[in-house]
């Protein structure tokens, strides 16, 4: 289980490390940051997969994603004596993510690339993997380093310190160039854990949405991403044992009702009965709600529960009455999964407490920077981000 969360120089977090408890619910009112440390959290996942890169690019590039405040706010600036003001930089520009559980840890710095007239190349702009360490317990220190990557060189405690064997571009990740299960575990393990990650937001309801027309369908334990692949989705779940939960969760949430799937010429759809109604109504007739509430149940019972799975405003187009409903199938899911919810509901945010262990992280903006709500020094989880 993640229990430290940490991002620096993030949009509009300038530097935040978050604890961790299995089922957490970041709240906060519009601008507070809710989707800025959403969206950090995809870029750190994408350090899995080599896309890390193309990820800040699509983002805006590291440019437009750093803190964009002064490099250290004061005591004064914060008591209103002097006003916000920009410094001389003493740091390198930098964007920082990382997380911690209680046995590995991992983080990564990206940075620009150093001016070099002689170095001619369209890819001027893109920036660069600075520094990597994969760390044992949850603090990154000396003693606990496993893999430490400065710049493109890379070396691997085993036992004593060796080289990797080989330099890094600036554009790869220590977790997909380096694979070797006998003396470097702890890549694969971190690269396994943050590639299993799974990120829900905003599935596609509209009329022309593919999830609302039949679609060829195969074997599919975790739901996408986009929710296309619905109707696959809830055949798998219900195939693989979970027909009595599928039928708990639509009869809590809509009751009477009982869903199936057709599956006709390999072409897969949904049909919902509900009482009263002559015949089921297919995905292309459900209301926005009640399709997105069915993509959540897909995505909550999967077969395959992955180490985390991040919420993001799943309330959306959800009636408040289903937030309830909502809530349940989020605890329930949380029995094998860690969960993270951000949302702005507060009748979610009150379900989620009411139903389980819940833990709220209320985020407020000071001065520009996101920052946790009554989080002090001795409330701030450990965390050293090391230097280049």
């Amino acid at each position: 289980m993640l229990e430290t969360l940490a991002i620096a120089g993030y949009r509009s977090i300038r530097d935040l490390v978050v604890p961790l408890h299995g089922l957490d619910v970041v709240t906060g009112a519009n601008g507070s940051g809710k989707s800025n440390l959403y969206r950090a959290l995809r870029l750190l996942a994408s350090a899995g997969d080599d896309t890390v890169i193309g990820a800040l690019a699509a983002d805006g590039g590291l440019s437009s994603t750093l803190w964009a405040g002064p490099e250290t706010i004061s005591r004064a600036m914060r008591d209103g004596h002097v006003p916000v003001q920009g410094t001389v930089r003493s740091g390198p520009v930098s964007l920082r993510l990382g997380f911690a559980t209680d046995s590995l840890g991992y983080l990564i710095d990206l940075g620009l690339p150093k001016a070099d007239g002689s170095l001619r190349t369209l890819f001027a702009r893109d920036p660069e993997i600075k520094r990597e360490q994969i760390f044992a317990g949850s603090l990154a220190k000396p003693s606990s380093l496993l893999v430490d990557r400065h710049g493109p060189a890379v070396r691997i405690r085993d036992g004593d310190w060796r080289n990797a064997g080989r330099a890094l571009a600036t554009y790869e990740s220590v977790l997909t160039e380096f694979s070797d299960a006998d003396t470097a575990p702890e890549v694969l393990r971190i690269r396994h854990q943050v590639r299993g990650w799974r990120f829900y937001d905003h599935f596609r309801t509209d009329p022309a949405a593919p999830v609302r027309s039949p679609r060829i369908g195969t074997r599919t334990p975790v739901l996408d991403h986009s929710g296309d692949d619905l109707a696959a989705a809830l055949q798998t779940i219900i195939e693989s044992g979970g027909q009595d939960r599928l039928d708990r969760a639509i009869d809590d949430a809509f009751p009477g009702s009982r869903l199936r799937v057709e599956g006709g010429d390999g072409l897969f759809q949904i049909e919902l009965r509900q009482p009263g109604m002559l015949r089921p109504l297919g995905a292309g007739e459900l209301s926005d709600g009640t399709l997105r509430y069915l993509l959540l149940v897909a995505a909550l019972l999967t077969p395959r529960p992955p180490e985390l799975m991040v919420l993001n405003e799943p309330e959306t187009s959800l009636h408040v009455d289903l937030l309830p409903q909502l809530a349940r199938l989020i605890v329930t899911a949380n029995e094998d999964t860690q969960i993270l919810v951000v949302s702005h509901a507060r009748p979610l945010i009150d379900a989620l407490q009411d139903a389980g262990d819940a833990h709220n992280h209320h985020l407020v903006k000071e001065l520009g920077e996101t920052k946790l709500e009554g989080q002090g020094l001795l409330s701030t989880p450990a965390w050293n981000w090391g230097t280049r």
